[in-house]
Formats: C-alpha cells, structure tokens, sequence
C-alpha cells in the first residue's frame, strides 16, 4: 500500500510538471498560458505555436500515421525554440526532463510566420 502512495504522488509531481512546463512554452510563444490546460483547444494553440493548419489535429487521430506527424510536431517545436535534433530525440524519450528545460531554459520562441 505504501508503494502505490509513494506511485501516485510521483505521478502527481511529474504530472505538475508537465503541465507548468507547457504552460510557459505556451507563454514563450506568445500564446496565454491557461490555454494550455484546456484539451483539444489546446493541441489548435499547439499547432499555431508550431504554424501547422488545424487540420493536422484529424491526422493525429489515424494510428500509424499519428505516429509520424507527432514526431514530427515535436521537431517542429524544438526547432521553434533554436533547438537540434538532438534535443528533439530528448522530448520524445525523456520528456519529464527536457519539457522543463525548454519551458525555463533560456531558449527562447522564434516565430518564423
């Protein structure tokens, strides 16, 4: 029982922390912050930060296809913030760490529109 405590907080914390995270990359892009907390509405804010058209919401919702275009969606926001590949692997893989990093790095959003 201690265990699932000790899980559930974990979960909680990282939780949290994502959801800061994204709300100052949301702010760094020049978007409100709180628009990041609302779902759906908030991959539309999404797309605008990384200047994809809505549509792109509806690839999102085809299996293998999704797959590639949330690669790429991730990509496409690293480069946003003038960062490399490399560091696009990072968000895929250990999100929890580098969101934050992005989020209150000094990285800062280049709008290319």
């Amino acid at each position: 029982m201690d265990n699932l405590f000790l899980y559930s907080m974990l979960s909680m914390l990282l939780t949290v922390v994502l959801l800061a995270a994204f709300w100052q990359i949301f702010e760094k892009a020049g978007q409100a912050g709180w628009k990041s907390l609302i779902p759906v509405y908030n991959i539309l804010v999404f797309l605008q930060i990384i200047d994809k058209p809505w549509w792109w919401i509806l690839l999102f919702l085809l299996p293998p296809i999704n797959l590639i275009f949330g690669i790429w969606a991730i990509n496409l926001l690293a480069k946003r913030f003038g960062q490399s590949a490399w560091f696009t692997f990072g968000l895929l893989f250990l999100p929890y760490l580098f969101l934050p990093v992005l989020a209150f790095g000094k990285a800062a959003y280049k709008n290319q529109s």
